[in-house]
């Protein structure tokens, strides 16, 4: 009995520790890029001059060519946003329910520490989302 109890508390300690390493290796992950890649355009996407631009020196694209390139890149990016809308509700639900299940396995004095951690990585994310709308 004695046996069975450690073995779960053992259990506990390594989902623990691995869920954690995930949750800090993301940051981490995010902070080097950040800090070594330096900051690009969010989400690595090219801007709109950029790809009218890049399109117009590679095949020498018409006035009207580009404009027309511009109204469809500006048409695809719409149609990602609205793709992307419909999920986010789900993505959110997904987010929330995870967090719930990792509060479930703290202890009380672990729980402020781990709010005040996801904290930080949901104004890092608004913060994210904030500059890819620009």
């Amino acid at each position: 009995m004695e046996n069975d109890k450690k073995r779960g508390e053992a259990a506990l300690l390594v989902l623990v520790v691995f869920l954690l390493g995930v949750l800090l290796g993301g940051v981490g992950n995010h902070l080097w890029g950040e800090r070594v890649w330096g900051k690009q355009n969010p989400a690595g996407q090219p801007t709109k001059g950029q790809i009218v631009n890049n399109l117009t020196r590679e095949l020498q694209l018409t006035s009207d060519q580009q404009k027309q390139l511009a109204a469809i890149v500006d048409d695809t990016r719409a149609q990602w946003r609205t793709l992307y809308s419909t999920i986010e509700p789900k993505h959110e639900e997904i987010r929330q329910q995870s967090r719930d299940r990792v509060r479930a396995i703290l202890t009380p004095e672990q729980k402020p520490k781990f709010e005040e951690f996801m904290k930080h990585l949901d104004e890092q994310r608004q913060k994210d989302e904030q500059q890819q709308v620009r």
